[in-house]
C-alpha cells in the first residue's frame, strides 16, 4: 500500500541512518556479507536484533567495529549489546563483547559512534559473525495524536528498508514484526512481503556503501504505553536485620492522548471495544521473602492490589484508582521489606556490600528518569558503588531518628531504563560495628535523664509541701 506524498516528505527530513557499521581499518578493506535485522513492534519498547557477518578482505587487522547512529536516534537509545557467535548450530557459543562510546571528529552529519571490541583483531581473509541488540524507547509516534475511548491507537513506525553502511554488503534482508495483522499502511521497497504479523523487505543483493531506503510503517498498537515519568527508589540498610525500601512513581500513559468524556459504564460494560489502549492493572515483580507490603497514593491506601509470594520471586499485581488513557498520569507509593541476609554480604577485603537489582519493578515499563538511593548506617565510611553500565553518582546526608552525624546516602541517576536494566549492582562500605550501640545507648542515656529530671522534680515538689 502507497504512502502518501507528504509522509514521504517527512521521512526523507526525519530519517538520516538506521545503523552504519564501521571497522578500525579503511572502510574499504570490510565488506559484509550478510545482514539480518529483526525488528520487533509488538511493545513500546521496540527492540532490534541485528546479525552481522563480517568480513576482512584487507591486509590490516581490525581490532574493534563501530556502531553509528543518528543523533536522533541516539536519544532514544537505552541499550546496546554485542557478542560473538562460534561454532555452528546447537552448538554455538555466545561471548559478550564491549560497547562504549567513541568520539570522530569527522562523523558526518552529527553522527554518533558505539564501539564494539572485538576479542581477537579480525585477520586479513576471516570472518566474523556478530549480533548486537538495539532498544529503542518513544519512537512510536502516535497517529492520530487524539482518539476517543471507543477507538483503536494507530503509530507510525519510521526506518529504512537498507541497513545504511559504509561498506559494500552482499545479501540483506529485514523483518518487521507487529502485534497485529491490521496494518493501515507501509511504504513498498521491492522486494517487499507482508504475511501475517510480518513485514519482510529483502532480500537486496550487492548494495553499494551508504544505500537507504526510508520506510514508514502505519500500525496499530494497544499495548500498554506504561511510562514512568520519574521514580525514586530508597534503599534503607539496617545492620539489625532488615532492608526497607520506599518506591515513589510518576507514571503516565505516552500514547494517544485521550479526548471526549470518560464513560465507566461503558469501559466496563464492553471491556473488549472500549478503552483497549488504555491500563487498569500494572504487575510488579519484586524479590523473594518480600514482607510489610503497602501501596498508596495522595489519598491513603489502596487495597485493589494481589500479592503472590514465591520461592524465586513475589509478584504485586496493583490496580490504580483509575484507568489510565493516553496523557493521563497517576503518582503513588510501593513500600516493602526485605530480609538483610538475602542481600548485604562481606567482601575478603572486609568491607560490606549490598547487592540490589537495578532497574524498575514494573513489567514491560520505561522510566525517563530513576533515581536510586542506597541509605548506609551511621558510621559508614568510604563508599563506592559498582554498576555495569554508566550512571550518575554523587553522595547525600540524611538525619533520621536519634542520629549524631547523619547517614551517608549513595545516590545513582539514570535516565531512559528499561527492563533489560534490571541487573544487579553493589555498593561497598566500611563499618564498625562499635556504631551498632549508638542508638541503644542514645536510647538509654535518654531514659536515664528523664528518670533523673523526674526524681529532681518529684524531690523539689515534697521539699516545697514541707
Amino acid at each position: 500500500m502507497a504512502i502518501p506524498l507528504r509522509l514521504r516528505a517527512a521521512v526523507s527530513i526525519s530519517i538520516f541512518a538506521l545503523l552504519l557499521i564501521l571497522p578500525s581499518c579503511s572502510a574499504q578493506d570490510i565488506q559484509v556479507v550478510n545482514a539480518e535485522r529483526r525488528i520487533d513492534l509488538t511493545s513500546h519498547i521496540i527492540k532490534v536484533f541485528l546479525t552481522l557477518k563480517v568480513e576482512n578482505t584487507g591486509a590490516s587487522p581490525a581490532s574493534e567495529i563501530l556502531l553509528a547512529f543518528p543523533p536522533t536516534q541516539v536519544d532514544h537509545l537505552a541499550v546496546v549489546k554485542a557478542q560473538v557467535a562460534t561454532g555452528k548450530r546447537k552448538k554455538k557459543t555466545y561471548t559478550p563483547l564491549d560497547v562504549n562510546p567513541k568520539e570522530l571528529p569527522d562523523a558526518p552529519n552529527g553522527t554518533k559512534y558505539l564501539s564494539i571490541s572485538l576479542l581477537n583483531p579480525l585477520a586479513a581473509g576471516e570472518a566474523v559473525t556478530l549480533e548486537v541488540l538495539c532498544i529503542l524507547t518513544h519512537s512510536l509516534e502516535p497517529f492520530p495524536v487524539e482518539i476517543s475511548q471507543s477507538e483503536s491507537q494507530l503509530v507510525y513506525y519510521h526506518d529504512s528498508a537498507l541497513i545504511l553502511s559504509p561498506y559494500h554488503i552482499k545479501q540483506q534482508i529485514t523483518f518487521i514484526k507487529t502485534p497485529t495483522t491490521k496494518v493501515e499502511s507501509f511504504t513498498v521497497v521491492d522486494p517487499t512481503h507482508r504475511a501475517g504479523t510480518e513485514l519482510k523487505y529483502g532480500p537486496y543483493n550487492d548494495r553499494p556503501p551508504h544505500s537507504y531506503s526510508p520506510v514508514i510503517v502505519h500500525l496499530e498498537n494497544n499495548s500498554p504505553f506504561a511510562v514512568v515519568e520519574e521514580l525514586v527508589r530508597e534503599v534503607e540498610i539496617s545492620h539489625w536485620g532488615s532492608l526497607q525500601i520506599t518506591e515513589q512513581y510518576k507514571l503516565a500513559h505516552a500514547g494517544a492522548r485521550h479526548k471526549g468524556v470518560f464513560s465507566r459504564v461503558e469501559y466496563q460494560s464492553r471491556p473488549g471495544h472500549s478503552g483497549v489502549s488504555s491500563f487498569r492493572h500494572l504487575l510488579a515483580r519484586l524479590p523473594p521473602r518480600v514482607h510489610s507490603v503497602y501501596y498508596r497514593d495522595e489519598i491513603g491506601n489502596i487495597s485493589s492490589s494481589r500479592l503472590r509470594l514465591g520461592a524465586l520471586k513475589s509478584e504485586l499485581e496493583i490496580e490504580p484508582r483509575y484507568p489510565l488513557f493516553g496523557g493521563w498520569k497517576a503518582t503513588f507509593v510501593i513500600g516493602y521489606g526485605l530480609p538483610l541476609e538475602d542481600f548485604l554480604f562481606e567482601s575478603p577485603d572486609g568491607k560490606r556490600y549490598l547487592n540490589f537489582s537495578y532497574g524498575c519493578p514494573l513489567v514491560e515499563t520505561v522510566v525517563d528518569k530513576l533515581t536510586i538511593k542506597v541509605v548506609l548506617p551511621e558510621g559508614s565510611k568510604e563508599p563506592s558503588a559498582v554498576v555495569p553500565f554508566p550512571v550518575n553518582q554523587y553522595l547525600e546526608k540524611k538525619y533520621s531518628y536519634l542520629d549524631v552525624v547523619g547517614r551517608t546516602v549513595v545516590v545513582l541517576e539514570k535516565n531512559n531504563v528499561v527492563p533489560e536494566h534490571n541487573i544487579p549492582f553493589q555498593v561497598y562500605y566500611h563499618f564498625n560495628p562499635i556504631f551498632m550501640l549508638a542508638e541503644p545507648l542514645m536510647l538509654t542515656s535518654v531514659f536515664f535523664l528523664l528518670f533523673v529530671t523526674c526524681v529532681a522534680y518529684l524531690h523539689i515538689d515534697l521539699s516545697l509541701r514541707k
